[in-house]
């Protein structure tokens, strides 16, 4: 089989699933936003959504679950949805289970939470504290601090930590996966330097490989990180010479299409980037390639939702709009998409070709859609 990667209508929140080539299932945040008790709620029933698809194969079951950070649009109805170690209050036969939880070490150290981030941070200490089903991303002496104060002892997990510049074990494009995952953040310094953890610039940001028929096809996966950081994770990999770890044929956008990841000002019509991640978006992205934000519908100019700081800005879409139109791309906004009675995921495959047609396809807001598979 070949790997899909899917996105899912849920307004300004996210959730993203990847089926590899091999069958893992691999799940990159949880944000069940929808209101039940809205019938015209036009964001996906994620619960739904997910059990339909796992039903379909017969499990119960993620081969990962990694959640990016613990703002609430990011991890909402965790409690609800999953199976958890933690305490048997989460453990029902209707839960989903998580063989491998992935975690910023901002979840473990955070302090202060309540709701589904709280729950996040009581199983990751959890299966930290048992060493095992879970990998944690960075490794700063904070958290060295806090396992020392808990009776953890440092060396016998460190097989559980990955450091930006490193590969998510147990994944490799060689492999029967076909997939390597390369970590671009958190970085460690970030965290020991805070006196508050920032969740958005210490979240998981990596780059997917995937390997079919012998070709290589890239995905970014973007967090909520804004311009500072993306321009730090270009300068580090450059200075190693790391360059193709930052190319994109399908680029999942950062916080929401919001400026702050392209720039510090909005911008009348199109927010300017700043050289390191003007370099990103100009020059590594490849012919053909997709950019998808995962967000409300952009806002027409001039509207309500346009004088609103928050994300997505027009300005910035506009940014986007022009990289895909000079890479004879796709800008595709989660949702913007035709009425229906059920909002449904939609995704694509990755060929031999590179990325091929749209699955279940949203309103494409710019340029035609694909109709035939993509070099990238």
């Amino acid at each position: 089989m070949v790997a899909k990667v899917h996105f899912f209508p849920l307004g300004n929140a996210d959730t993203l699933r990847l089926d590899l080539a091999d069958g893992s299932k691999i799940l990159v945040d949880y944000a069940d936003v929808r209101n039940p008790d809205d019938k015209n709620d036009p964001r996906c029933d994620l619960p739904k959504e997910l059990r339909r698809d796992l039903s379909k194969v017969r499990r119960n079951d993620y081969d990962a679950v990694c959640i990016t950070h613990l703002d609430d649009d990011h991890c909402k109805g965790f409690g609800d949805f999953f199976w958890l170690e933690h305490a048997a209050c989460y453990q029902d036969d209707e839960r989903t289970k998580i063989k491998n939880l992935w975690v910023p070490a901002a979840a473990i150290l955070e302090d202060n939470l309540d709701g589904d981030a709280r729950i996040v941070r009581a199983e990751a200490r959890h299966r930290l504290k048992a060493g095992k089903g879970i990998l944690v991303f960075s490794r700063p002496d904070r958290l060295k601090e806090w396992m020392k104060k808990n009776g953890i002892d440092f060396d016998s997990r460190k097989h559980l930590i990955v450091n930006a510049g490193g590969l998510v074990p147990g994944y490799r494009k060689e492999g029967s996966a076909q997939a390597e995952f390369f970590v671009h953040s958190p970085f460690g310094y970030r965290l020991d330097q805070s006196t508050v953890i920032d969740r958005n610039e210490c979240s998981i940001m990596m780059q997917v490989t995937f390997r079919e028929g012998g070709r290589d096809t890239y995905a970014i996966l973007g967090s909520d990180v804004n311009h500072d950081t993306l321009s730090d994770i270009v300068q580090v990999t450059k200075a190693h010479g790391n360059h193709d770890r930052l190319l994109w044929d399908l680029l999942k956008l950062f916080h929401h299409c919001s400026y702050k990841s392209l720039g510090p000002e909005r911008g009348t019509d199109e927010t300017k980037a700043v050289p390191d991640v003007k370099w990103l978006f100009e020059t590594q992205g490849q012919r053909g390639a997709f950019i998808v934000s995962p967000s409300c519908p952009i806002p027409s100019k001039g509207s309500e939702e346009d004088k609103s700081d928050q994300p997505p800005h027009r300005q910035a879409a506009n940014h986007h709009r022009r990289v895909v139109r000079d890479l004879d791309g796709q800008f595709t906004v989660t949702m913007e998409e035709p009425s229906t009675e059920r909002p449904a995921p939609f995704g694509y495959e990755i060929t031999s070709l590179g990325i091929a047609a749209v699955i279940s396809a949203p309103m494409v807001s710019s340029y035609a859609a694909a109709t035939t598979p993509r070099a990238g």
